[in-house]
């Protein structure tokens, strides 16, 4: 195989095969994209409500295992991230959800230019192929398939009735920059397949020849040439299974897109990050970035969920043979049904109080019901409308144990540890009760069932928000932009003081966006391989 590139892509997620598709137009550009994983042929992945059978399978995800956490009364949570072909988009709920216009203008407000969001609008339309055609805020024709649902819910449409009756109005969509409201999501399919990065990026442009593609392939640290000039990235050191390591080489430069989890993991590994968390573990350092692996933060959902008469969930489809049955063969004939649903199908922004500038508050509403994700779903009929904040201030870390890249990194999230988040989660959970209450859902006979109505008090509703909260699967930031103390690297994505390396993921968000993370990665490999291709 060859061993010497222009460009050397780790990890081809969601990230990396956007960048593999744009960095590989010009064939002068030797590329190489290295992936982990294996191949996205698993049967699952392209039936959307198959993330049921490839989260938590060793097979599609690494299964990483969150550290006891005491924001969640030192619980320990799965936390699945994408290991295939496509990465967290051959495995998530599919939602397209841009984010809000004040997420971005507060990016570039904190120095990082040409990160407004009326410089991001451009690159979301560029990359979207949206169901309904062109307008002033989407896109035809790009490779990012975007659909609406192909399967309906009586009692979900009695829930927006209900959160309008409480000044949460309906609106068409939620991409346009002000998502203040409530509507159903919008996804990544094409008529009721799951559309991956994969598909979208990376298929189209697999047989190109100056395009290599590395499956089952591990990256144990980049390397660099240390000279009079700075610290420089040349290469990487691989294994592949059966094979001795190998070393391969970049001409012009290495992107780790390994994502929030993989890509500090990496730089620590290469001697890039804390001096006290690389000491610790015998690696040598090349440079002292304090902030590899800091600032990890994450949507906390808080699932209430209530029991409902009068209607049918999918508790009540899925728990019958013939609901099974009946779902199957609608999906393989038609492409619609349950088998279509992500997670949730429908959404709603708001405000946890008056003084926040934006909404900051989204409900992810779902027609069934279970114990925590993997459990069977409850035999009686039932909705969760769960509730998550928007900008946690709660910060973690992610940090190597060891200097083996095989042994997983431990992951901290302290959810739930500052005032302002404990607050948050309250005031989410009584809003939630007050939709509930609301005239429109009367008809199904709602009965609170978790957290359960005799807990009233703010003690209570804290205590309750610790043991039902989880993850929405939605890391981000342990590779800021920016120029403070903590950033990693630049607003052109280049490592702080290493030259040709840049991270090029969700790790590299100084805050997190309002919702779903797989689009705005999207937007960020796009603009990174923009500077990529400028730059040479």
């Amino acid at each position: 195989m060859e061993t010497n590139f222009d460009y050397i892509i780790v990890g081809a997620g969601t990230a990396g095969c956007v960048l593999a598709n744009r960095l590989s137009v010009d064939p002068k550009n030797r590329v190489l994209l290295i992936e982990a994983g294996k191949k996205d042929d698993y049967f699952w992945i392209d039936i959307p409500v198959g993330y049921l059978y490839t989260i938590g399978n060793p097979r599609t995800d690494w299964c990483y295992k969150t550290e006891s956490d005491p924001g969640l009364n030192g619980r320990s949570i799965g936390y699945a991230r994408g290991k295939v072909l496509g990465g967290c988009s051959s495995i998530n709920a599919m939602i397209y959800m841009r984010g809000q216009k004040t997420d971005y203008d507060h990016w570039e407000s904190l120095g990082n230019s040409g990160w407004g969001w009326d410089d991001i609008l451009p690159i979301f339309k560029l990359s979207e192929d949206y169901q309904h055609g062109a307008d002033e805020y989407h896109g035809s024709g790009g490779e990012m398939r975007v659909e609406e649902r192909r399967v309906n819910w009586e009692i979900l449409d009695a829930w927006r009735d209900a959160a309008a009756e409480c000044g949460i109005p309906k609106i068409e969509e939620f991409n346009r920059g002000d998502n203040f409201g409530n509507a159903y999501f919008q996804m990544n399919q094409r008529r009721g397949v799951r559309w991956s990065a994969t598909k979208a990026y990376l298929r189209p442009v697999q047989s190109r020849p100056n395009l290599t593609i590395l499956t089952d392939t591990h990256v144990d640290q980049v390397k660099f040439n240390n000279s009079n000039n700075g610290l420089r990235a040349v290469g990487i050191k691989v294994r592949r299974e059966g094979l001795e390591s190998q070393y391969l080489s970049a001409e012009r430069e290495i992107i780790l897109s390994a994502g929030t989890v993989g890509s500090p993991q990496i730089l620590q590994l290469s001697g890039i990050g804390p001096k006290t968390l690389l000491n610790k573990n015998g690696v040598t350092i090349l440079a002292d970035l304090p902030g590899v692996g800091e600032n990890l933060h994450d949507h906390l959902q808080v699932r209430s969920v209530y029991k409902v008469e009068n209607t049918v969930t999918l508790n009540q489809r899925a728990t019958s043979l013939f609901g099974k049955a009946s779902m199957g063969l609608e999906y393989f004939l038609f492409k619609t049904g349950p088998l279509t649903m992500p997670p949730s199908q429908l959404g709603a922004f708001a405000k946890s109080d008056p003084q926040q500038e934006t909404a900051n508050i989204e409900w992810h509403v779902q027609p069934l019901s279970l114990e925590k994700f993997g459990d069977p779903l409850h035999k009686f009929n039932a909705i969760t409308p769960s509730v998550c904040n928007l900008r946690p201030s709660s910060r973690g870390n992610v940090q190597i144990r060891s200097n083996d890249s095989s042994d997983y990194p431990a992951i901290r999230l302290n959810y739930l540890s500052t005032a302002d988040d404990e607050k948050v989660a309250i005031e989410g959970l009584r809003l939630t009760r007050k939709i509930m209450q609301a005239k429109a859902l009367q008809q199904f006979n709602p009965q609170e069932w978790k957290p359960g109505t005799e807990i009233q008090t703010e003690e209570q509703l804290l205590e309750s928000a610790r043991n039902l909260g989880t993850t929405i699967f939605h890391p981000v930031g342990t590779c800021k932009m920016g120029n403070d103390e903590l950033a990693v690297v630049n607003d052109r994505l280049q490592v702080h003081g290493v030259k040709n390396l840049r991270v090029i993921d969700a790790s590299i968000m100084p805050r997190i966006t309002s919702g779903n993370t797989n689009a705005p990665t999207v937007m960020i490999a796009e603009k990174g391989a923009q500077f990529i291709l400028q730059g040479a």
